[in-house]
């Protein structure tokens, strides 16, 4: 029997693929915890139409967080920090001030977590953070440490 399965199970698949399963275990296991349905060409045709759904909506995720990355990458966050002697920072900027900073000046609603910077930024400067948009775009956006 061809069941498309609902969820991902173990040992058959992942969710939305077709698989041939005995007829026994369809009745049984399958089919009443609704891990899957029967392959007719009516539920086929829905798994076309999801896929072809969830493929124009990924789509327009990329192409929104390209368009993002484009605008971020002209823009600067400028955060002013406390220095003492020498021009050394006390303490480090971290993600955390980097994405309020961004909300703030740049009106950019940034995840601290998406932020690429390994550990935090030390001395005054203009560096380069990246920021995960999406899996496949990363923005550099410029963040400048300054006196304040």
């Amino acid at each position: 029997m061809k069941i498309i399965l609902l969820k991902d199970v173990k040992s058959l698949g992942k969710k939305d693929a077709v698989v041939d399963i005995s007829d026994g275990y369809a009745r049984n296991l399958i089919l009443p915890k609704k891990l899957g349905v029967e392959a007719t060409q009516k539920n086929l045709n829905e798994l076309k139409l999801q896929q072809k759904h969830s493929d124009k909506l990924a789509q327009e995720k990329l192409a929104a967080a390209q368009a993002l990355a484009e605008e971020i990458k002209e823009k600067q966050v400028e955060i002013k920090v406390k220095t003492g002697e020498g021009g050394r920072i006390f303490g480090s900027v971290s993600a955390k001030e980097v994405a309020t900073a961004a909300k703030e000046q740049l009106n950019l609603e940034l995840d601290k977590k998406k932020l690429l910077l390994s550990e935090g930024i030390k001395a005054l400067g203009t560096y380069e953070v990246g920021v995960k948009l999406h899996q496949e775009v990363t923005a550099q956006l410029r963040v400048k440490v300054v006196e304040g």
